[in-house]
């Protein structure tokens, strides 16, 4: 019987395939949030219509965005969406987003195994699953169509619930344990494991000092040697630590992308895709691993 394989600790983050895409370890990655949702709790339902999810897409690549995340049903309570109201929303529109953008890294943000098929079918080369393992069979899906998957510390809630009064012994130990779990369970299904992302999921099964805690300590999670995704944008999180509505969430979500970026994490899920390159492109010129744009300063 061969032994199954298991991720080590490792002082270096892995190359990142993305099934057609390989990024190198210094790359800091946006991926940019398109919801195909009509009560999506930021944009409002602002893409919910084909076009306008389109054009959106054509924007946040003209803003460098690397990634985009489709998503058909908003991660917070609401109207129920079955299984095919979810793939109406994604399936059609990934094979758009696939024909006017040959190279882009497309990612769908579902829990499903059904869906995450047919998108993959469809020209998705991620599947986010936002909802830690809720659906088994969907890392199978990752694995028979060579995407790569997002393993999520969604604290075994069901999808769609917020937390209530959720607590923890040790919340990094906890997070760590979560994803690592489901980290190895990807691997024994056959993904590859340069395709293998972890995310410790802000605000997913945490309050306000939960999320601030485990952005404290991403470099336990970067010590994997995983690549570490972070989901900041405009978050509960930001808005309760600085006491500011939806709409006023910017800066702060830009400081706490800083932050992970300095601290190692690899993938920024956002709104804004052209504050947040900007953002990226600066942390990585501090750290040396990407040149300025220009240097022109004092050699006049």
């Amino acid at each position: 019987m061969t032994a199954v394989r298991t991720f080590a600790p490792s002082p270096r983050p892995a190359e990142l395939k993305l099934r057609g895409a390989t990024f190198g370890t210094d790359e800091l990655l946006t991926m940019a949030i398109v919801n195909r949702t009509p009560d999506s709790f930021y944009d409002r339902g602002a893409t919910y219509a084909f076009e306008a999810a389109l054009e959106r897409v054509h924007q946040v690549v003209e803003e460098g965005a690397e990634i985009v995340d489709i998503g058909g049903v908003k991660a917070a309570p609401g109207e129920e969406v079955g299984v095919a109201e979810e793939l109406r929303r994604t399936v059609e529109f990934v094979a758009a987003v696939r024909a006017a953008h040959p190279r882009l890294v497309i990612s769908v943000d579902t829990w499903r195994h059904e869906v995450g098929r047919a998108v993959c079918e469809a020209g998705a080369d991620l599947l986010n699953d936002a909802w830690g393992g809720w659906d088994p069979r969907l890392v199978e899906v990752a694995a028979e169509y060579g995407a790569a998957i997002v393993c999520t510390h969604a604290g075994g809630v069901a999808p769609r619930t917020r937390p209530h009064r959720t607590g923890y012994a040790d919340l990094t130990a906890d997070v760590l344990d979560g994803v690592m779990k489901l980290a190895n369970r990807a691997l024994e299904a056959g993904v590859d494991p340069a395709s293998i992302i972890i995310d410790p999921a802000h605000d997913f099964a945490k309050n306000t000092h939960h999320s601030l805690e485990i952005t404290r300590n991403l470099d336990r999670l970067v010590a994997t040697g995983l690549p570490v995704l972070v989901s900041l944008s405009n978050k509960d999180f930001v808005g309760e630590t600085l006491n500011l509505p939806l709409e006023e969430r910017l800066t702060g979500t830009l400081a706490a992308t800083a932050v992970a970026a300095w601290q190692g994490a690899r993938i920024f899920r956002v709104h804004e895709a052209a504050q947040t390159r900007q953002t990226l492109d600066m942390v990585a010129a501090i750290r040396g691993t990407q040149a300025p744009a220009l240097a022109l300063r004092g050699l006049a």
